[in-house]
């Protein structure tokens, strides 16, 4: 698969935002440190120029391998913005069963803990950029939900977010499922083509439309507490350290 075999149109993300607001230990997230968003690699070139004005230092792929050689790293890489590439899932299709892809809210909470333990590393170097990038990091996969969710949800935990705040963030995608979808589709359909999927299979992700998003952040959260106690765990195993926990939090405060 080529990005000839594609056809793309840049266009804004539909799934992003800035993770201030948010209450953390010791105050509020502010502005300015982290925004989670869908695919960054097809915005247009003013959208670029924007997010660089705005102080974007860092950006965080966290696309397959395969995702990345088709669309690349777009109109940004022309920018002095560091870029990451931290794939949660190095394989998309193997991570999937083929013949009847389970994609439930709880299937996804599922997912997101085996992330969590196979991708510790990746998540700890996430957290290290994000603590130490002089400005803004940008987090992204393909629509913002699943790994982006990950990363998003390690961050706030390292920040000391209560989890009805995590699961809160996270379940704001909800509303902007279906413009992902339309955004996302003729990548993600040339994508499912390319690993072997049919339509069917790779349209049961339609399913996720319905129901709470809620149950995939609850799932992945409460699993982390009842297996390992520390839902940040797995991260500390893979080299997380205080020196690092403070690091964000004291950037996290900052005026």
């Amino acid at each position: 698969m080529t990005i000839a075999d594609i056809d793309l149109v840049l266009s804004a993300p539909v799934n992003l935002r800035d993770l201030g607001g948010i209450p953390i230990d010791g105050g509020v997230l502010r502005d300015g440190l982290a925004i989670r968003t869908d695919d960054l690699a097809y915005v247009p070139t003013e959208v670029a120029a924007q997010l660089v004005a705005a102080g974007l230092t860092a950006i965080i792929d966290l696309r397959s391998p395969l995702e990345v050689s088709v669309t690349g790293r777009g109109p940004l890489a022309d920018y002095p913005v560091a870029y990451h590439h931290l794939p949660l899932i190095a394989d998309v299709g193997e991570s999937m069963n083929r013949d009847a892809p389970e994609l439930t809210h709880d299937a996804m909470g599922r997912m997101y803990l085996r992330m969590v333990e196979v991708a510790a590393p990746q998540l700890v170097t996430a957290l290290n950029v994000i603590a130490y990038t002089p400005g803004t990091a940008a987090f992204h996969c393909a629509a913002g939900r699943d790994r982006t969710g990950v990363v998003a949800a390690m961050l706030l935990l390292a920040l000391g977010a209560a989890d009805d705040d995590i699961v809160a963030d996270y379940a704001l995608t909800g509303g902007n499922m279906v413009a992902i979808m339309q955004r996302t589709a003729p990548v993600m359909g040339a994508m499912w083509k390319a690993l072997g999927f049919d339509a069917d299979a790779a349209g049961a992700s339609s399913a996720l439309l319905e129901g709470s998003m809620e149950v995939s952040m609850r799932t992945l959260l409460d699993t982390l507490r009842a297996q390992h106690g520390d839902a940040l765990a797995p991260l500390r195993a893979a080299g997380l350290s205080d020196a690092t926990i403070a690091r964000l939090r004291e950037r996290a405060l900052a005026a």
